[in-house]
């Protein structure tokens, strides 16, 4: 929604995942740590074995602090770079960076605001659900895996500069989404 206004945007997943392919070294540094056994056949990364060898499986210790440590200082310098460089070509742009783990991997001193985008904890399995078209138990646990390596909403929201609560209707997102990016916006041109 934010895009449509105008804003630029960045998704740090989509970033960690390019930088997972064969040849990057942040692959070469997740294959070195946690193994050849999360690879595909063709030597990708298998995102769920890793997923289960960071998040820990069974009776499997977490190491999703192993993993965030090799990944999130090259996905924030990444992040800096594709900012300074939005910035060059439109000193005024609204430039957003999507990642789940902002607060969690130390990178809020990096941005100048803070978007937290939150809705209802059953919301989040069923949009899980939907989206990868798994069983709702299924979508339970990645959900409750997932949430349990980040900070809880509460504290999210503390540290936040806006909240899009999107746990209502499109329009009602919409129309948040629309406030805030004019409170960029005018925040910008202040700037």
């Amino acid at each position: 929604m934010l895009v449509e206004l105008g804003a630029h945007l960045m998704q740090a997943d989509t970033l960690a995942h390019d930088l997972m392919r064969p040849g990057q070294a942040v692959y070469q540094e997740v294959v070195r740590h946690f193994g050849t056994g999360i690879l595909n056949g063709d030597r990708t990364i298998n995102r769920a074995r890793l997923a289960e060898a960071a998040f820990g499986a069974g009776n499997q210790p977490s190491r999703i602090q192993e993993l965030n440590k090799i990944v999130h200082p090259v996905v924030v310098q990444r992040q800096d770079a594709w900012m300074e460089e939005v910035g060059r070509g439109d000193p005024h742009a609204i430039a957003i960076v999507e990642a789940a783990l902002i607060l969690e991997a130390g990178a809020a001193r990096h941005f100048n605001r803070l978007i937290v985008v939150t809705c209802r904890p059953e919301q989040r399995i069923e949009r899980w659900a939907a989206r990868t078209k798994v069983e709702m138990e299924a979508a339970e646990r990645e959900v409750t895996r997932r949430m349990a390596a980040q900070l809880p909403d509460e504290e999210k929201i503390k540290a936040a500069d806006y909240v899009i609560d999107n746990s209502g209707s499109l329009d009602a997102t919409r129309k948040k989404a629309e406030e805030v990016y004019q409170q960029l916006v005018a925040a910008e041109s202040k700037a």
